[in-house]
């Protein structure tokens, strides 16, 4: 006997994705925006944006408040009535994904180089900033 899992979230999630549930509408949710790795080295802040098959004169990043945004624009070529796609997964279009940086930062010292389809933005920390843990007196 076949035991068949309910996973609500997920089921939920591909429903708007349209993979298995119904594979003639295009993926757009989660696959509209880069995928992105943020890490934090001995003095700084490192942020990894996947670009894989876009020109990187056609993105922007920018830092605020310390939330890193990166924008972008993917131009493919347009798409045809000729074409009778059975699937369709090749992005184009704008997107635009921010996150909050996990330590303050100096924003105006932000270096970016793009290399192999991964932008790569290396932010300093603000030392000067950093939380500072406050003692708390216990009373008697």
């Amino acid at each position: 006997m076949d035991i068949i899992k309910w996973r609500p979230f997920q089921d939920f999630d591909r429903f708007f994705e349209g993979d298995d549930l119904f594979p003639m509408i295009p993926a757009v949710s989660r696959k509209s925006k880069p995928s992105m790795n943020v890490y934090r080295t001995d003095g700084s802040v490192v942020a990894e944006v996947a670009l894989e098959g876009m020109d990187p004169k056609n993105v922007e990043a920018s830092i605020e408040n310390d939330v890193l945004t990166v924008k972008g624009e993917e131009k493919k070529e347009k798409e045809t009535k000729e074409k009778n796609y059975y699937f369709k997964e090749i992005r184009s279009g704008s997107f635009s994904r921010s996150i909050a940086l996990p330590a303050h930062v100096k924003a105006g010292e932000a270096k970016a180089e793009s290399k192999d389809g991964i932008l790569k933005i290396t932010v300093p920390v603000d030392e000067k900033k950093a939380n500072k843990k406050i003692p708390i007196e216990v009373g008697k």
